[in-house]
């Protein structure tokens, strides 16, 4: 078998210099590409972004361009128009792949984005062994929280769960996962997948890294040395990154520390809600939402003047934030849940297992009391961090771990139908 494979790679949103799923797919597209022969299918309006990033490993990649016909694009209208226009784009872009296969002898076909597992990949359906992954969706509110967000919001939350359950069924995704090697993102993905599907291969793994550069870029960032201590958060204010739970331990935190403070370094829907939450609860002073800034670089300086991430997130596969502050040097108070689980340690920050709205609140709290009290503590923790995702989470690492599976795949020849 030879080392170096020829691998279709199925990656809908693939974008140089964007973050969330564009900058997975670019990412998985670049690091794979270093190892074997890599054809990526990908959409049509990724074209000029792709080809005018001047970088050289582009040039090495085989980039196959779909569309579904424009009369379809009405369908992109609102999120859940997203989500038919992707299925759509599925079946379209599985035609274009069968006809590929019969001009190259693919050795394996890889789906990384979008990565959601309840999703499809119809590219899963081509009689090669399969890869489906990193991919999560399977994370969840936990039920004792719901009671934290309005009607609306958990409206939300129980339809998410509804429509998780409601895929579980699609035809082609049971025949797609029976047979293939499944990557999950986090643990509760993992365990969904299991249950349901029973895949021919299993392994959990986060689902994005860090490059070499953004590795030296955090590491030269230095640890903060004087001022009040500090917290911050670096993530949409939506309702799921429970950000109004952070808030309410804050201001128990300001009951021992009253010269600390709360920035949140982002913008979204949530920020009305959450400042008049901040003033009712009497902390509006210590908390600065400074919205979205403009330039990373910005952003990078508020972690920069901050001690901690906060990320009380109650449902998440990605946990991007915790990896941009762990390898900056500063530990990390999340939720025991998802991508930031799966990232922090007790040797690199604390993750708060989650129980009612007020042990959640009260854990959260007691978290932050502990680091503001104990500098030291403080200090090793932000050391391990930036060794652990150093170590554990570059996209190198990431790419010899995926490597793993594809010779795994390759090697026992997996390409019938279950």
């Amino acid at each position: 078998m030879p080392s170096r494979l020829k691998i279709l790679l199925s990656a809908y949103a693939c974008e140089p210099g964007k973050g969330s799923e564009p900058g997975v797919g670019w990412s998985w597209a670049e690091q794979m590409s270093r190892l074997h022969e890599v054809w990526v299918i990908t959409r049509s309006n990724n074209q000029a972004a792709i080809e005018g990033s001047g970088l050289e490993w582009v040039q090495n990649v085989h980039w196959v361009y779909y569309d579904p016909p424009a009369w379809l694009t009405f369908w992109k209208k609102g999120n859940r128009g997203v989500q038919v226009f992707y299925y759509l784009w599925q079946i379209g872009a599985w035609l274009k792949a069968r006809k590929l296969l019969r001009q190259t002898a693919f050795d394996l076909a890889h789906h990384v984005t979008f990565g959601n597992y309840w999703l499809p990949s119809w590219i899963g359906l081509l009689p090669i062994p399969f890869v489906f992954g990193p991919v999560g969706g399977g994370e969840v509110t936990p039920e004792p929280l719901l009671s934290s967000l309005t009607p609306k919001q958990q409206r939300y939350e129980r339809l998410r769960r509804f429509l998780q359950k409601i895929f579980r069924f699609d035809p082609v995704q049971h025949c797609v996962m029976r047979r293939a090697a499944v990557i999950s993102a986090t643990d509760e993905t993992g365990e969904r997948v299991q249950a349901w599907f029973r895949p021919t291969f299993h392994s959990v793994q986060a689902q994005c890294g860090l490059s070499a550069p953004e590795l030296a870029m955090f590491g030269a960032l230095k640890p903060k040395s004087d001022g009040p201590f500090r917290l911050i958060s670096m993530g949409r204010l939506v309702h799921w990154k429970g950000y109004h739970l952070s808030l309410m331990a804050f201001a128990r935190l300001l009951e021992t520390f009253p010269e600390a403070e709360y920035w949140l370094a982002s913008d979204g829907p949530e920020r009305p809600t959450l400042e008049a939450l901040a003033a009712q609860l009497g902390c509006g002073d210590q908390v600065k939402f400074w919205g979205r800034l403009p330039k990373l670089d910005e952003l990078y300086a508020k972690l920069e003047q901050s001690d901690v991430l906060v990320h009380p997130a109650m449902h998440e596969a990605f946990g991007v934030a915790c990896m941009e502050s762990m390898a900056s040097g500063r530990p990390v108070i999340c939720l025991n849940r998802g991508g930031p689980a799966l990232l922090v340690t007790p040797e690199t920050g604390i993750a708060v297992e989650p129980g009612t709205v007020e042990e959640t609140v009260a854990r959260l709290a007691g978290a932050m009391l502990c680091l503001a009290q104990d500098s030291p503590l403080r200090q090793q923790m932000g050391q391990n961090a930036r060794i652990r995702i150093a170590h554990c989470f570059s996209w190198e690492k990431m790419a010899e771990k995926m490597n793993e599976v594809y010779q795994q795949m390759v090697r026992s020849g997996l390409s019938e139908n279950h």
